[in-house]
């Protein structure tokens, strides 16, 4: 609808629309009996025109709506950078320490699964420390910091290579490191990205998922070349993606802390998260839901799959890069689809409904199927997964208060790295006692009552971003 820029040409218009005002003749006919009864239809404005919802109202004419593109914003592509860089590192941390643990150093299911969750543990407790810190200093020279301390971890167990100490002992200890320096910097990424994507936050999230699970490929991809490069080789690879990432973050401008409370102690700032992660609805039931999908979804995609391809299908590291990549292809995908459509006005609703078709998907990788049927489910298995988490994370983001935003953030990124923890214990064991595809029944168990928790007792459904 054009907007009238004057009051005179309101005016006019309103006049031509209205009905004409009777003739003194037609004023002077005698009326009908009863016909003064009958109620008049209202002329107005109002009536004529309705008042378009609040959503088209904010679109159009809000004054707060950005002028700028996305890609425009200042500092944006160097945070992307950071965050691509960031991700391949990761992407070859997760995939070399399964590998190490199951297939170097050939331990049983039940032993590598509490050994993941004991590496990954402390980071739990050092994420909410780093959402502490987001809100309170500020948050670019929180990551620069972080991930230049990190790009020497890798040292370490290149230094134990020389001196032949690969053991048990020493590829805990670097992924200990590793998984403390990126829990720490998880809500300071998110802090940033939303200073800088503002109002565009839906298309920001989805576009920073895409991004990173396209380097996470990257990084996949190096990483499965273990046998080909030499291990040596993939941990320089991977210290250099963290010092690009400290690189890449120092050239966005400075970012204030956006917390007023700077002064209190970390241990209330910590509670204060966990209590506007439950004070707000929205936030809640996003985080709940992912938080238990992760704990047997992503948890069969790190513990159990590594298992299927080694001891299902006699594959190498080659092989589960390659399967992963597909995985995380599907996921890239998805997001690109999305953010040509958004923003989503009721993203809630696709993330309930997409809580359902993920049984498919594990199911056609449980009745051991041809390799090339494998392939394809781990493709619609990244593209279920692009759309749940990325707009897990949207509506989390969004719904949270900006003063708490990073503590929030870190109490949510728990969830993504906490419950794969859980679930490595638990489906390390399910593997280890019936076999590596019994571990991927809990997951279609799970997705079936996620969904009906989420119609019968969540306002996911109605939820409508803002």
């Amino acid at each position: 609808m054009r907007r009238l820029n004057s009051a005179k040409s309101t005016a006019s218009w309103a006049d031509a629309v209205q009905p004409a005002r009777p003739t003194l003749a037609a004023a002077a006919t005698p009326r009908m009996p009863g016909l003064d009864r009958c109620p008049r239809p209202a002329y107005s404005l109002r009536r004529l025109f309705p008042t378009p919802p609040p959503t088209e109202i904010r679109v159009i004419v809000s004054p707060a709506t950005p002028a700028v593109s996305l890609w425009r914003r200042p500092g944006l592509l160097a945070y992307m950078g950071s965050w691509a860089c960031s991700s391949a590192g990761l992407a070859m941390q997760q995939l070399l320490l399964v590998w190490l643990l199951a297939g170097v150093l050939a331990l049983p299911a039940d032993r590598v699964g509490p050994l993941q969750a004991a590496i990954g543990l402390p980071g739990v407790i050092i994420m909410l420390w780093g959402g502490a810190n987001a809100d309170r200093t500020d948050a670019r020279a929180i990551l620069t910091r972080v991930f230049g301390a990190a790009a020497l971890v890798p040292f370490g167990l290149v230094l134990a290579l020389e001196l032949g100490g690969l053991n048990v002992w020493t590829v805990t200890v670097w992924g200990l490191g590793i998984s403390a320096a990126l829990s720490f910097s998880s809500p300071a990424q998110q802090a940033v990205l939303n200073r800088i994507a503002g109002r565009d936050l839906q298309r920001g999230v989805t576009a920073a998922t895409a991004i990173s699970m396209f380097t996470y490929m990257i990084g996949l991809r190096v990483a499965g070349q273990l046998d080909s490069f030499g291990l040596r080789q993939v941990l320089l690879a991977q210290s250099l993606c963290l010092a690009a990432a400290a690189l890449w973050i120092r050239r966005i401008g400075s970012q204030p802390a956006n917390d007023g409370e700077a002064g209190a102690p970390a241990w209330r700032r910590i509670v204060d998260g966990f209590r506007a992660s439950y004070r707000q609805r929205a936030v809640f039931d996003a985080m709940t839901v992912n938080f238990v999908s992760s704990i047997f979804n992503a948890g069969a995609f790190f513990t159990v799959l590594p298992f299927i391809v080694l001891r299902v299908y006699d594959g190498d590291v080659e092989l589960l890069s390659w399967l992963m990549i597909m995985f995380f292809a599907g996921a890239v995908f998805s997001n690109l689809i999305m953010l040509r459509f958004m923003p989503f006005q009721q993203p809630g609703r696709w993330f309930v409904v997409l809580q359902l078709s993920r049984i498919l998907v594990l199911f056609l990788i449980w009745i051991e199927p041809a390799w090339w049927l494998v392939v394809t489910a781990s493709v619609a298995w990244g593209l279920n997964m692009g759309v749940t988490t990325t707009l897990a994370r949207a509506i989390v983001q969004e719904a949270a208060e900006p003063q708490t935003r990073g503590r929030v953030m870190s109490v949510f990124g728990i969830g993504l790295l906490g419950a794969p923890l859980i679930g490595a214990i638990i489906l390390g064991w399910i593997v280890e006692e019936y076999g590596a595809l019994a571990g991927l029944v809990p997951g279609m168990a799970a997705s079936v009552l996620l969904f009906v928790y989420s119609m019968a007792a969540t306002g996911l459904w109605r939820y409508r971003s803002a």
